[in-house]
């Protein structure tokens, strides 16, 4: 257990000194593109996983973990440049607070398509789990506002699918993070 507070405390710690560049805070936890400015999605990220973290239990900091594609959740067999980076950005951020991630662009356990990236299916879950021992799958859906993109992360156990932890984000949708999306947004 002190292992994880120890994770906790450094994701909490870069997540303060990062947050806030391009950003305007109206105090409820959520964030505006203030003029020309363009939103750090990385802060955000950083201050998600550290929140992921501190709502996570049974997580064993030395067992891996495997990061999927994160989805849309209008269509889960779709993702996106958005959901990929999205998806590198919280793998980076929890291996950085030590916690063991499976690089699964070296492997064939899961299905990966070129200009979708890797979508574990539900039937995959234990299979992927059994080969590569993860305790857990870190995985995650988007979703489109008006001006913003709702971001949703689980990290779910292998063994039974219990959500061990949970955390949301709402991320501004300035030029950059557009681009990122498919047109239609």
């Amino acid at each position: 257990m002190k292992s994880i507070q120890c994770l906790l405390l450094r994701v909490a710690l870069a997540s303060v000194m990062a947050l806030g560049a391009g950003c305007a805070s109206n105090g409820s936890d959520s964030y505006s593109v203030t003029s020309n400015a363009t939103v750090d999605i990385l802060a955000l990220v950083r201050e998600t996983a550290a929140d992921l973290l501190a709502d996570t239990r049974e997580l064993d900091p030395d067992k891996p973990i495997v990061a999927a594609s994160f989805v849309s959740i209008d269509d889960l067999s779709e993702s996106s440049t958005f959901g990929r980076t999205l998806s590198e950005m919280f793998a980076s951020t929890l291996s950085r607070a030590g916690l063991t991630l499976i690089e699964v662009k070296m492997r064939n356990s899961l299905f990966i398509e070129e200009q979708t990236g890797e979508l574990i299916l539900s039937r995959d879950i234990r299979r992927l789990s059994a080969s590569h021992n993860a305790q857990a799958i870190l995985l995650g859906t988007y979703g489109q506002g008006q001006s913003m993109a709702y971001v949703n992360v689980r990290l779910v156990r292998t063994r039974d699918n219990v959500v061990l932890g949970a955390s949301s984000v709402q991320i501004p949708l300035d030029r950059n993070t557009r681009a990122m999306l498919p047109n239609r947004w």
